[in-house]
């Protein structure tokens, strides 16, 4: 229990000094009071959007496009990564194209996205999957070619093959490079959604902060960022970070 509390108070005691060290360039006054609001303008627009409703509405509206796109994203990144590592012709083909796309930045997809689709979800959606699946296609490949040739052998000389083989041994031999693709890849999705709802005239967390920015709201701007900031660690900690430790339990690291 003692051990639990030490835990959680270190984080929270370095959020209250950040927040203090925010406080204390607010009253320097270095920058305009507009261009630099304080921490309880910040918190106080948090407050009042949830209030309102519209951070809350902003909130869902973005979350249910970066599961879809993510969702998507996921499935085809994780079936082409395996198709990419499996056949050799795909690796001399399709992957140093997924490379080069890599290159390019999710916003490079919108242009596009706006042509093909128009004003709509499926233009954001597109532009989460292209900022996405590339990074996870990538991972799984890695992590599929990367795995040792003796648990393969040591799989088939046990009896498995075909199916057994791929659920025995590959599928828990590439998990925890590819739990680390996932988080990757969720991170470039948010990074896509942000892109696409900044330009895009649309509900969503990235319109919000778009709103802020066109009003000159520097509360607003900040207080967006810290609700991305925080659903971020929200999932990294309850979602991601439950899974890394069951991975790294059943692997004998932790």
């Amino acid at each position: 229990m003692k051990n639990k509390f030490i835990r959680l108070a270190k984080p929270l005691l370095f959020i209250a000094l950040l927040i203090l060290l925010w406080q204390a360039l607010f009253l320097l006054k270095i920058w305009p009071q507009w261009l630099f609001p304080s921490p309880i303008d910040v918190f106080a627009t948090i407050f009042n959007g949830f209030v309102s409703g519209h951070f809350m509405l902003g909130i869902l509206i973005s979350l249910k496009r970066i599961f879809l796109g993510f969702g998507l994203s996921l499935i085809v990144g994780t079936v082409l990564g395996f198709l990419i590592a499996k056949f050799k012709l795909l690796q001399e083909t399709l992957q140093p194209l997924i490379l080069g796309l890599q290159t390019l930045p999710s916003i490079c997809w919108l242009p596009l996205a706006l042509l093909w689709f128009g004003l709509n979800e499926q233009a954001i959606i597109f532009v989460i999957i292209m900022g996405t699946v590339l990074s996870l296609t990538i991972s799984v490949t890695d992590a599929v070619s990367h795995i040792p040739p003796a648990f393969i052998n040591a799989g088939k000389m046990l009896g498995a093959h075909g199916f057994n083989l791929s659920r025995y041994i590959i599928l828990p031999a590439i998990l925890p490079n590819f739990l680390t693709g996932v988080k990757q890849g969720w991170s470039f999705a948010w990074r896509s959604l942000m892109s696409g709802e900044m330009l895009f005239i649309t509900i969503g967390l990235g319109q919000l902060l778009m709103f802020g920015r066109e009003l000159n709201d520097m509360a607003q701007v900040m207080a967006v960022m810290l609700i991305i900031i925080i659903i971020g660690v929200i999932f990294d900690q309850l979602i991601f970070g439950k899974i890394e430790k069951a991975v790294k339990y059943r692997w004998g690291l932790k």
